[in-house]
């Protein structure tokens, strides 16, 4: 069965520079993709700046090696007052291949803020 398309929120190459001496990219490296993945998620459904406040366990299922095609999967499961509930998927293609296979996911909590840093009321879509 053929799984539903749906659009990265980012999708990169891993490089040299992600990795260490085996060449497997670094955990903290994909964490801080998934992270700008939930802030772009954030920031558009928030209309302004939100900040990370919270992360859920990560569990890495399987490892991403240089070359690999690194996509970040997300979306909006939580809207509050003023934070917003992300869940987010990291997926990995070898270069040469069409296969996906899924690295790790994570839930992370955002909370919208004005310009003085301060949390602030998101507007509701109706």
């Amino acid at each position: 069965m053929a799984r539903e398309y749906r659009e990265p929120v980012i999708r990169i190459t891993a490089m040299p520079a992600d990795a260490n001496a085996y060449g497997d990219i670094f955990g903290g490296w994909l964490m801080s993709l998934m992270d700008m993945g939930a802030g772009l998620i954030a920031a558009r459904h928030s209309h302004g700046r939100a900040v990370t406040i919270a992360m859920d366990g990560m569990q890495f299922h399987s490892p991403v090696k240089v070359g690999d095609e690194v996509s970040v999967y997300g979306n909006l499961r939580k809207v509050g007052r003023s934070s917003m509930t992300i869940a987010i998927e990291a997926w990995r293609r070898h270069r040469h291949e069409e296969e996906q296979v899924k690295v790790t996911e994570a839930v992370f909590t955002f909370v919208a803020i004005d310009d003085a840093g301060r949390p602030r009321a998101i507007e509701q879509e109706s």
